[in-house]
């Protein structure tokens, strides 16, 4: 393992993504665990995507008491039906929620809500489950969540909010294997906001795959902007970026 930092952001870089998945894991679960010493419940927001497959799995083999975890999940499609395998909530049900014991979960879909409304409704579970861990990963156009560069903003008064998706952010669905073209992915969907996410107290950012790389090497060594939205995780006082070989190629 290679360890860098890069104002406020600490970067661990490992051989493989399967290393990755599991050192982040471990982390992870140690965070937790001493946070619920010190409180009844974590609230945890869940990020849906193929880069995290190896740490979620990890993540279970770890003794965490689930009960007093609120889980939370950063974006949703707007226009796939509740049982399209390619809604986040879906995903994130099969790979964790149905596996683990949690107190509660909260889905941004509802069926035939107005996407004003899934806002609404998720920005008042904010309010009541303030969120204290994020894991995330970063998008190839440098997105964390659906805050593409073109509707990212670090200063933004919403916490949820409705976005159309740029044609990188699209693609990579398609390269990720979520969708057969372009054409079946979403133009439209709802995410947390930059602000949203960057109030918590701790932030784990799982980002392996050379498709990755670019996006990795601006967040760390390009400008603070959101040109590349990741790059705020540089000012954020707690946030690990969890990288393998292939991630960090332009960084070693």
């Amino acid at each position: 393992m290679k360890e860098m930092n890069k104002d406020l952001l600490d970067i661990k870089i490992y051989d493989t993504r399967e290393q990755l998945g599991f050192a982040a894991a471990l982390d992870a679960a140690t965070y937790i665990n001493e946070l619920l010493e010190q409180q009844n419940e974590v609230n945890i927001l869940f990020a849906a995507a193929p880069s995290q497959n190896e740490f979620l799995s990890a993540l279970q083999q770890h003794p965490i008491t689930w009960s007093c975890i609120n889980a939370l999940h950063m974006d949703e499609y707007i226009g796939l039906k509740e049982n399209d395998t390619q809604r986040f909530g879906n995903y994130l049900k099969r790979q964790i929620f149905d596996k683990v014991n949690l107190k509660s979960v909260h889905y941004l879909f509802v069926e035939n809500a107005l996407p004003e409304d899934i806002c609404q409704r998720y920005s008042e579970i904010l309010d009541k489950y303030p969120v204290d861990i994020v894991f995330m990963g970063i998008g190839e156009n440098g997105h964390i969540a659906f805050n593409d560069p073109h509707v990212a903003l670090f200063d933004d008064p919403a916490q949820v909010k409705i976005v159309v998706l740029d044609a990188v952010c699209r693609e990579q669905q398609v390269h990720d294997g979520c969708f057969d073209s372009i054409e079946d992915v979403p133009e439209e969907a709802v995410t947390l906001t930059i602000p949203a996410m960057m109030k918590a107290r701790r932030i784990f950012c799982i980002v392996p795959a050379a498709s990755k790389a670019n996006a990795v090497a601006e967040t760390v060594n390009g400008e603070i902007t959101a040109a590349c939205p990741a790059s705020i995780l540089r000012t954020h006082k707690a946030t690990t970026l969890y990288c393998d070989q292939d991630s960090a190629k332009y960084l070693i």
